[in-house]
C-alpha cells in the first residue's frame, strides 16, 4: 500500500489522491469513510465476527446451523400461522447467483495468481538480489506474526489497518510524507553500506563462469 501511495504521483510531482489510488467508487468510499455509517457498520460487523469466532471460540458450522434453524423455524411458524390470522404468507426471495460476476471474480483471481507466481519465479531465479532479501525478510516477519496470533486475528488486524491507515494518511498526508522520505533516505543509506560491504562480495553466476573460462 505504501509503495502505491508513493509511486502514484502526477507530472507535477503531487501525490495522487488516495481515493483514486483505491480505484475510486464504493470500495474507496468505504475505506476512506466517505459514508461514516456504512464504514462503521462494516468495521463493526467484522469486529463482531472476530469476537464471535476468535474470542468466544464459536464455530462457523455451529453458527450457520443455529442461524438456519432459527430462520426456518420462524418462517415455518409464520407460514402456518397465516391460515389462522388471515394474512399473506412471508415472501421469501429466490436467490440465484448470476454467472457473470462469478466468472469475472475467477478471471481476476487467476490473473493475480499468475502474476504472483511469475514474481516469485523471478526472485527464485536470482534476477533481483535486493528484492529477494526484502521478500525473505517480509516472510520472516510474517512467520513471527503468525506464531503470535492465528489466521483469523491476523486477517482482522489487516482489515482494521485497511480501515484506519488510509484515512489517517489522508488526514495527515504532509507529516507522513515527510517522515517517509526521511525513513527511505535512511534505509537507502544503510542498504548502500550493506551492499558495499557484503552483497558486492558475493560471487554471481556470470562471474563464476568467467573464472572457469
Amino acid at each position: 500500500m505504501a509503495d502505491q501511495i508513493h509511486a502514484a504521483r502526477d507530472s507535477d510531482g503531487r501525490t495522487t489522491p488516495l481515493h483514486k489510488v483505491f480505484g475510486g467508487g464504493k470500495p474507496a468510499d468505504l475505506f476512506l469513510w466517505r459514508n461514516k455509517m456504512v464504514s462503521a457498520g462494516v468495521l463493526g460487523g467484522v469486529t463482531a465476527i472476530w469476537v464471535l469466532f476468535d474470542v468466544l471460540e464459536y464455530h462457523l458450522l455451529t453458527l450457520v446451523s443455529h442461524g438456519l434453524i432459527l430462520v426456518l423455524a420462524v418462517s415455518f411458524l409464520w407460514s402456518n400461522a397465516t391460515t389462522f390470522i388471515n394474512k399473506s404468507p412471508p415472501r421469501i426471495p429466490k436467490v440465484d447467483i448470476p454467472e457473470d460476476p462469478v466468472l469475472k471474480l475467477a478471471s481476476a483471481l487467476r490473473i493475480e495468481i499468475n502474476q504472483a507466481s511469475a514474481f516469485l519465479r523471478d526472485i527464485a531465479l536470482g534476477k533481483d538480489l535486493k528484492m529477494f532479501l526484502c521478500v525473505i525478510a517480509g516472510l520472516w516477519v510474517l512467520s513471527l506474526v503468525g506464531s503470535c496470533c492465528d489466521f483469523l486475528t491476523l486477517l482482522y488486524i489487516g482489515v482494521v489497518l485497511l480501515f484506519t491507515v488510509p484515512v489517517l494518511y489522508e488526514k495527515y498526508e504532509h507529516q507522513v510524507a515527510s517522515f517517509a522520505e526521511k525513513g527511505t533516505a535512511e534505509f537507502k543509506k544503510h542498504y548502500d553500506v550493506f551492499d558495499a560491504t557484503v552483497l558486492s562480495k558475493i560471487p554471481r553466476g556470470p562471474l563464476k563462469d568467467n573464472k572457469r573460462a
